[in-house]
């Protein structure tokens, strides 16, 4: 995030310049022309798609004499208004904590430019992590999740939600979303700007593909755990950049990483692999078609490296051999065998799935490198010392030469 440089000059309306620094102000009143919508019966309609939680579901128990309405809820494309007027808050929500605690503590501290933007950018994520790591863990607690780690697995299809939880990822899709536009307020270095999109666009996939294949459970539960390591980082870098001594925060965040890392791919791999797999109402095992489907992609890609090597020889290609003529209308038959039906629930239930542990992968890959980036830091820090100390014995080596030579020189003008 880079520096936002206030000036006394008013910008001309609708400028570059006025959008970035009034986009507050602007947007504040879009989200005010949907709350004013739910006051008049004509607008109500509309404006509550944007604003309330939408495809209510109410399923009566009967846990006592009476019977009791429980509410729930499941996905679909009405939420995307939802997560639209969300948007709109969370930059509100950007812009006053920019303004009232990060501005005022970046006055204070005199930062530096580079400084300046890595301190913003942790004090935002670092609000955001505290506050969806205590929205998640409240729901954990309050869902039985943490006592009774079966449910991450058991009933699924978890099509319905209750009201937290879908809200919760809701509110998760609205934020990072918003990073979006962000880059563009907040101006933001072009050489930045890749890296910020990959970043968004890995949280985006992942926890949209939990929201939307069912997996509500396991992605909550392992965003609750990302999110606490991620929070004892930034918190740990505001510390740093108050006080350069203090680094005892990396130390701890370097050992939680790999534990963290380690029960992301044993949850993951526990309720994927072992859980869904034994599924009552999944109508295949899952497990083994998943099997056939990677043996037979990656048979059918040897076979294709094969055949593009061949078309590199100069010399003419030959016949396929009988073997080879076999296997390629096996592989035709399996592919004909599997049908579009049993394709579809493969790639639904597990292959995106899998697709899905990927993106926690790619997720820990960037802290390493960022760890990588910290080491790296220190040991510039180290060689320029170095050279520094290095420049200082040669500058007294020159200063001694040239005393002993105007020694000399007074020595022989003056016999």
């Amino acid at each position: 995030m880079g520096i936002r440089k206030k000036s006394n000059k008013n910008p001309p309306v609708l400028s570059h310049e006025f959008v970035i620094q009034n986009h507050a102000d602007i947007v504040s009143c879009v989200a005010m022309v949907f709350l004013l919508g739910l006051m008049f019966e004509v607008t109500s309609k509309f404006a509550v798609f944007f604003i309330t939680v939408q495809y209510n579901v109410t399923i009566s128990t009967n846990e006592g004499p009476e019977e009791t309405a429980v509410n729930h809820f499941h996905h679909g494309i009405k939420d995307l208004a939802t997560v639209f007027f969300y948007m709109l808050v969370a930059i509100i929500m950007h812009a006053i904590i920019q303004e009232y605690v990060l501005d005022k503590l970046n006055r204070k501290k005199h930062f530096s430019k580079t400084k300046h933007s890595k301190f913003n950018e942790s004090g935002q994520l670092s609000a955001f992590y505290l506050f969806s790591f205590a929205w998640g863990a409240n729901i954990l607690v309050s869902e039985n999740f943490l006592s009774n780690p079966v449910a991450l697995w058991e009933g699924y299809p978890h099509t319905l939600m209750p009201f937290q939880m879908k809200f919760f990822y809701i509110c998760q899709l609205g934020y990072w979303l918003h990073a979006l536009p962000e880059l563009y307020f907040q101006k933001a270095k072009k050489e930045d700007i890749p890296r910020q999109l990959v970043y968004i666009f890995l949280y985006l996939v992942h926890i949209a593909g939990a929201y939307i294949l069912n997996l509500n459970r396991l992605g909550l539960v392992l965003l609750v755990l990302h999110y606490f390591v991620e929070l004892l980082f930034h918190v740990s870098r505001l510390i740093y950049f108050s006080n350069e001594n203090r680094q005892t925060g990396f130390s701890i965040w370097a050992v939680l990483f790999v534990i963290g890392r380690l029960l992301t791919l044993s949850l993951s791999v526990l309720t994927v692999g072992f859980g869904l797999s034994t599924a009552e109402n999944q109508g295949f095992s899952l497990a083994f078609m998943m099997w056939k489907f990677i043996n037979f992609q990656l048979r059918r890609w040897r076979e294709h490296g094969e055949a593009q090597t061949l078309k590199k020889k100069p010399a003419p290609a030959k016949s396929k051999s009988k073997k080879d003529k076999g296997l390629s209308r096996e592989s035709a038959h399996n592919v004909e065998s599997l049908g579009e039906t049993v394709k579809m629930k493969v790639l639904t239930n597990l292959a995106v799935p899998s697709f899905f542990l990927l993106l926690f992968f790619l997720l820990s890959q960037r802290s390493k490198r960022r760890e990588l980036t910290w080491s790296g830091f220190t040991e510039i820090k180290e060689r320029e010392i170095l050279i520094r100390r290095k420049e200082g014995k040669r500058k007294k080596k020159r200063r001694r030469r040239k005393s002993q030579v105007s020694q000399n020189l007074h020595f022989y003008s003056f016999p």
